[in-house]
């Protein structure tokens, strides 16, 4: 399958929240406004061995089926 992205939209959805998203994702090295833009790679996501980024790649993916 081709890599999906995660977007904003997402991470919403399962109620996660800005201030903890936008720290997290600058320890993380990612630029908070490309994300907003472009959303985010499924495969990095699921790279960071996290549960709450781990549930967002399935949310993408079963959207995208």
């Amino acid at each position: 399958m081709e890599d999906c992205k995660v977007y904003h939209r997402h991470l919403r959805s399962l109620g996660y929240c800005n201030s903890g998203l936008r720290k997290w994702f600058a320890r993380e090295g990612v630029d908070w406004q490309d994300f907003l833009d472009n959303g985010i790679s499924c495969a990095w996501l699921r790279s960071k061995n996290n549960a709450m980024a781990t549930r967002a790649v399935e949310l993408a993916e079963r959207e995208a089926k």
